[in-house]
């Protein structure tokens, strides 16, 4: 994005240093869950679910550490999407059920095996990942924020109340509410579109 902070490095391009612990984190963090919410929707069970999100990330960490990812095949979030839709499919296949070693030759038969991720693939990917980077970037602005800011946002924003409601409710101003607001969301947009321009640098410096 344009707008997106230009000071920062490509997470991807961090995630080439294995000793990036705060990248890995922050990716991690991130996907995990993701990856996890979408394995369950796929009908795997809690452990095989877990397992599943150990073992994609096994392999991100492969060809991320090989240099092998290839932009031009599309977006990182169709790759990672299409790469757990296929471990889902084969745990789920209890003729095929067994662990996907993370050798060079496994991981490059795997990436070279992936199909295009369905438009319906596509659509609930996208829609976990924006409802799990919100999640990911309140929980970061919530430990950052006063008491009363966040509790200002939250109501305005979340539960929709009014403005004048909120600031008897907080014991302040109603303009003093609409500046918690606008901060709280101003730190939620900066670590969103810094998280999206991240990708969308990586992209173009492959």
């Amino acid at each position: 994005m344009d707008d997106a902070p230009t000071t920062r490095p490509s997470l991807l391009v961090r995630l080439h240093h294995p000793r990036n612990e705060a990248a890995w984190h922050e990716f991690t963090e991130i996907y995990g869950p993701l990856v996890f919410r979408l394995a369950r929707r796929r009908g795997l069970q809690y452990a095989d679910a877990a397992d599943l999100m150990q073992e994609v990330f096994q392999i991100v960490a492969r060809v991320i550490e090989r240099g092998t990812y290839d932009a031009n095949r599309g977006s990182f979030r169709g790759w990672l999407s299409a790469i757990a839709r296929n471990t889902a499919v084969d745990l789920l296949d209890a003729g095929r059920r067994q662990t996907r070693g993370t050798g060079d030759t496994d991981v490059k038969d795997l990436l070279e095996a992936l199909p295009a991720p369905s438009p319906e693939d596509t659509v609930l990917f996208e829609a976990e990942f924006r409802r799990r980077l919100f999640e990911w970037a309140a929980g970061r602005v919530r430990t950052e924020s006063t008491e009363a800011a966040w509790r200002a946002f939250h109501m305005t924003g979340v539960e929709g109340r009014p403005a004048s409601e909120v600031a008897e409710a907080l014991g302040t101003t109603v303009g003093t509410v609409y500046y918690y607001k606008s901060q709280v969301m101003a730190r939620l947009r900066r670590l969103i579109e810094g998280f999206e321009g991240d990708e969308s640098v990586n992209t173009r410096e492959n």
